[in-house]
């Protein structure tokens, strides 16, 4: 669970880090990249770890269906909590395929 907690926290900085700026279209191009590469660094620090934890526990590919499953998550509420965008019955239909994929990647 530490590999998982880690990624949705990494993965917490790294959706602010690309998308955090576009709530202040106002600021100029530069700042909008200086400031997500100062956010990006913290999810590298915590990315690495779950990285390194992870790997041996779970193979390589199950390692990336996982990231992969934990950042549209979190996209997912940083969109609609943060940005405050609608979700649509679209992004169910998505989900539910991610959760096949994640089927896919475990099954033995």
């Amino acid at each position: 669970m530490r590999t998982v907690l880690l990624l949705v926290l990494s993965n917490m900085f790294m959706t602010f880090a690309w998308y955090g700026h576009l709530k202040h279209r106002d600021w100029p191009v530069w700042l909008a990249i200086l400031s997500g590469w100062g956010i990006a660094f913290f999810e590298y620090c915590l990315a690495v770890p779950a990285n390194r934890i992870g790997y041996g526990r779970f193979t390589l590919p199950q390692l990336k269906v996982i990231q992969e499953v934990v950042t549209l998550a979190v996209f997912g509420a940083f969109t609609a909590l943060w940005m405050r965008e609608r979700l649509h019955l679209n992004h169910l239909w998505a989900a539910l395929c991610l959760v096949g994929a994640v089927f896919f990647t475990f099954r033995k």
